[in-house]
Order: structure tokens, then C-alpha cells, then sequence
């Protein structure tokens, strides 16, 4: 019975995923609408936050795609969304400086980011090979059960990973909204526009990490059910 209910767990958390992503775009393209008086695009709200942090080894680029924005710590470059680094919207200064938060954080060695970058390597490895692991382990589990439990070893690494993404995403996003504040780059009613997109933003990770915990649980629960 807790099997099929995590099964159901499973589903229901990625309808709301759905829900919350379907959420964020709709937030997004409304305030991608919005200039501000400032006239910065999201490429000079990223430079202006990372010079007021004494940041000057890390570039801001353009890179395709849509809400594809992000921070490479390994090149030390922001990255932003084509929509974003030309836009002098408040949706594109909100989600540069997000991103220039991440930039902060690795200057400031903040550890939830460094564990983070720690674990890409590994879940780049088990997200493209865990659910195969995990398919054959089901064929196999009464003759080699050993490879089974692999797959839900990789299946907690990314359960891990999303935990641990979500101080990394929150805590960005505070420092976001701290200097776009502070600097008065937003003010008054466009901050708390930038806010609000920025916190669904924040909780499409949430969802994300709630997924990869109770796909585990499903895992484990099916494991548990063969015993």
C-alpha cells in the first residue's frame, strides 16, 4: 500500500511541477513587459551588481534559449538568456542579478555552492544512465540484485543534489533582491514584481527536490515490496 501511494506521491508532485513551471512563464513573459525607468539591460544590471561586490574576473555573455540563464563557475561567466541580456525589463534585471548572486556566492566560497559544483560530475553521470541502471536492476533484481540498489544509489544522488540546489537558488535570490534594492536599481512596486518572479522561480527547485525525494521513496518502497 505505501509503494502505490508514493506512486501517487510521484504523480501528483509532477502535476504541480507542471503547474509551477506553467506559473513562471506566465510571471515572466508579464513582467518582461515592464521596463524600468533606468533603461539597464539585464548584461549592465549583471556588470553593475558584480562591480558593487568588488567582482571584476567574471564576464557576462549572451547564450541562446529561453530561461536558460546561468551561472558557470568553472569559467566564471554569467550567462544570460538572449531575451535577458538585451532587455531592460524587470524580469531581465531580476534574473541577472539572480544569477550574479551565484557569482557572489562563489567569491565568497558560500559551501551549499561548492558541495553543489562538488556533485555535478556524479549527477551528470546518473541522470543519464540511472534509470537504465534501474530498468535492468528490475529484470534482474532476484538474480543480480546488486545492480538495482546502484540505481537507487544515483537515484539519491540526484535526490541529494536538488536538496542541496535549494539553499544555493534561495540564497541567490536574497542576494538579488538585497542589491537591487540597496542600489536602488528597483524600487517600490517594480522590486516587488522582481520578487515575485523570482519566488517562482525559487519554487519550481522546490518542486524539483520534492520529485527526486519522492521518486527515492518510490524506489525504495518497490524494493521494500519484493522483501
Amino acid at each position: 500500500m505505501a509503494w502505490n501511494n508514493s506512486f501517487f506521491l510521484v504523480i501528483i508532485i509532477g502535476i504541480i511541477g507542471m503547474i509551477v513551471q506553467a506559473k513562471l512563464r506566465s510571471v515572466f513573459s508579464k513582467y518582461s513587459q515592464v521596463l524600468f525607468p533606468g533603461g539597464l539591460t539585464g548584461k549592465d544590471v549583471a556588470e553593475k551588481m558584480l562591480h558593487d561586490n568588488g567582482i571584476y574576473d567574471v564576464k557576462v555573455t549572451s547564450t541562446p534559449g529561453h530561461l536558460t540563464d546561468h551561472y558557470n563557475p568553472a569559467t566564471k561567466t554569467v550567462n544570460l538568456s538572449e531575451d535577458v541580456y538585451n532587455s531592460s525589463s524587470v524580469a531581465a534585471a531580476a534574473v541577472a542579478a539572480h544569477e550574479c548572486g551565484h557569482a557572489v556566492q562563489h567569491a565568497q566560497a558560500y559551501a551549499p555552492l561548492k558541495l553543489r559544483s562538488a556533485l555535478v560530475p556524479f549527477v551528470q553521470f546518473s541522470s543519464m544512465w540511472s534509470t537504465w541502471v534501474v530498468i535492468i536492476g528490475i529484470l534482474t533484481i532476484n538474480t543480480f540484485p546488486v545492480l538495482f540498489w546502484i540505481g537507487i544509489g544515483m537515484i539519491a544522488i540526484a535526490a541529494l543534489f536538488s536538496i542541496v540546489t535549494l539553499p544555493v537558488e534561495y540564497n541567490a535570490s536574497s542576494r538579488a533582491m538585497a542589491w537591487l534594492t540597496s542600489s536602488y536599481t528597483l524600487r517600490g512596486e517594480q522590486a516587488k514584481q522582481a520578487k515575485e518572479a523570482l519566488s517562482w522561480a525559487a519554487r519550481t527547485y522546490l518542486v524539483a527536490a520534492l520529485s527526486a525525494i519522492a521518486t527515492l521513496i518510490y524506489y525504495l518502497g518497490f524494493a521494500r515490496n519484493r522483501d
